[in-house]
């Protein structure tokens, strides 16, 4: 039986619901009166988004042929989120591969309409002239698009939204450096859009009639370089006039290292945003207004939506950013004391202290750490060691936090990943930086038989061959300055808040 979707809402599948705007289109479907699946290769990294409990969460990946068949059963509208942008060389392939299974497995299913969002692509520029990273998702559109099922391509260029990379990319760039020596695309023409119309166009793609199968140029009102961005960021953020001086010796790829040491992007994803920049990015048709379903809604301008979203950033209420996706390569084995975890060496350094405080105000401790609230241990050697990584094209320590004051899982924090989260208990941490092994870090508040509160915490490292072990053996003697000071350094915060709280009653 056919579904009619005039009367009740449709049946979604989101891909990359775990990422920047996977996480804030799902509320937007739900929103509308849809039915939300989402697809995820770690389903529990969804499972603390305030709209957890409305939508169904399979796990599965978009390379696995039997996993996509199994999300997209019943499905009407597949949202086609995910791309490899920093995988590694072989990202093409597998950004190919994965549209690929994805394509069939949507025709197969009956599936009856796909929406993807794609990159805006310069006009006339010869696509084996286009960055890797247009050039694959230009691919990945045109594999969709000839899939045998109607499909809705939406290209964007910059878009502008607290916590996207392009906006924090352009808003680091624009505050820390009041003189900047730029490369020449400071002066590409682009055409930036607001993550809200983004939103809209793709909520909105949903009910698209089934004889429109293209892809749609969506962009704001408005059509800028990248200095005049920087510019008008300064303006609306309140800085004073920045002074740019574009020089033409900055390749791509000094660019990325030059954005990733001024801003918390890694090269790895700054490159392929720089790349795009070398061509004009700007939208040649506005159709896209005449096929969307709902209330019509006028672009919000480069200023407007500079304004939202340094308020979302000022109210911490920033729900999604483009650290919300996994780190290309990161681990995903279980912890090495979980039942399944089979063999190999394991090290660990273990801490406990009694805490004058109450549990409460430890985890409070806890879960605000890194950050600006940094890591109660020797800044000097973490922030050695964040640069180090990024030297080694690592992630590095500036990715801070989501939210000042509360974590959920699947949140990056600086160079690690909230692994799991129990609250007012447990805390777990999984590295992202570059290592020889795999890594976590636990911090928990616990109350023993005398009702004392305790602070535990115990940092795991499972070496890979002979390096890990060398680093394991080479950085063990800094533990006690390392670990030690932050232990103590952390039960010490939490009894100076007690004691700060008059509702403190000191610990027996």
């Amino acid at each position: 039986m056919e579904h009619d979707d005039t009367r009740e809402g449709l049946r979604c599948l989101v891909t990359g619901a775990t990422g920047y705007i996977g996480g804030r289109l799902v509320p937007e479907l739900l929103s509308a009166g849809h039915r939300v699946r989402c697809l995820a290769r770690s389903p529990d990294r969804l499972r603390d988004h305030p709209w957890a409990n409305r939508a169904e969460v399979v796990a599965g990946d978009v390379t696995d042929a039997a996993s996509v068949a199994r999300a997209l059963d019943g499905v009407d509208v597949a949202y086609y989120l995910v791309h490899a942008m920093s995988s590694g060389k072989g990202f093409e392939e597998t950004d190919r591969r994965a549209a690929l299974i994805f394509a069939e497995q949507a025709r197969i299913a009956g599936v009856r309409r796909i929406v993807h969002l794609s990159g805006l692509t310069p006009a006339g520029v010869p696509e084996h002239e286009l960055s890797p990273h247009l050039r694959s998702r230009a691919e990945v559109a045109r594999i969709l698009l000839d899939s045998g099922v109607p499909t809705t391509v939406l290209r964007a260029a910059v878009v502008i939204g607290s916590g996207s990379a392009s906006f924090e990319m352009l808003r680091y760039l624009t505050e820390r450096l009041p003189v900047m020596i730029t490369p020449s695309w400071v002066h590409t023409r682009i055409q930036p859009v607001a993550v809200r119309d983004v939103l809209r166009a793709l909520v909105g793609s949903a009910r698209m009639p089934s004889d429109v199968n293209r892809a749609f140029d969506v962009g704001g009102p408005e059509v800028l370089t990248y200095r005049q961005m920087m510019l008008r960021y300064a303006a609306v953020a309140g800085l004073p006039r920045r002074i740019i001086l574009p020089v033409p010796v900055l390749t791509p790829g000094l660019s990325s290292h030059w954005v990733g040491l001024v801003t918390p992007v890694p090269a790895s994803i700054a490159r392929p945003l720089t790349e795009s920049l070398r061509h004009e990015v700007v939208c040649h048709e506005d159709d896209i207004a005449r096929h969307l379903s709902g209330p019509p809604g006028r672009p919000i301008g480069f200023d407007e939506a500079v304004r939202l979203a340094l308020q979302r950033v000022r109210e911490a209420r920033v729900t999604t950013r483009w650290s919300s996706a996994s780190v290309p390569g990161a681990p995903s084995d279980p912890l090495p004391t979980d039942p399944d975890w089979a063999g190999g060496s394991l090290y660990s350094d273990h801490r406990e202290l009694r805490v004058d405080a109450s549990p409460e105000a430890l985890w409070r401790v806890i879960e605000g750490i890194g950050g600006e609230n940094g890591w109660y241990s020797f800044p000097l050697a973490w922030a050695v060691r964040g640069r180090l990584d990024r030297l080694v094209g690592g992630v590095g320590l500036r990715r801070g936090r989501r939210d000042a004051a509360r974590l959920r899982v699947g949140d990056s924090l600086d160079f690690w990943r909230v692994e799991a989260i129990e609250p007012g208990r447990l805390l777990r941490l999984r590295a992202e930086m570059r290592l020889p092994g795999l890594a976590w870090l636990e911090m928990g508040a616990v109350t023993d038989e005398d009702g004392r509160t305790r602070y535990r915490q115990r940092a795991l490292f499972h070496p890979h061959g002979l390096l890990g072990q060398a680093y394991w053996w080479s950085v063990s003697p800094f533990h006690a300055i390392v670990f030690g000071g932050m232990a103590r350094n952390i039960a010490r915060a939490a009894a100076g808040s007690a004691a700060r709280d008059p509702r403190h009653t000191p610990a027996h």
